[in-house]
């Protein structure tokens, strides 16, 4: 049950993204949807909507892989010696 749940939460986010996607293409395409007023605006909410479905599901896999340890805690690459 948990992973058919956890399926239903990744494939709403992924259908967001793929709107966003859809608007962006539309936008450089010049489409027009009537309930946006520039093709500037289309194409930045397009991409605002792909921004968040991607990072919400980058987010989920993340979590899941550090609650099954499976990522390294990375230091910082920079090195204080010279």
């Amino acid at each position: 049950m948990a992973r058919i749940i956890a399926v239903i939460v990744l494939f709403v986010p992924g259908i967001i993204g793929a709107y966003g996607i859809k608007l962006m293409r539309d936008a450089l395409f010049d489409d027009l949807y009537p309930i946006f007023l520039h093709l500037g605006l289309q194409f930045f909410i397009g991409f605002v909507l792909f921004a968040c479905g991607l990072g919400f599901i980058g987010g989920f896999i993340l979590h899941r892989d550090r609650k099954k340890q499976q990522v390294k805690n990375q230091k910082s690459t920079t090195s204080k010696d010279g």
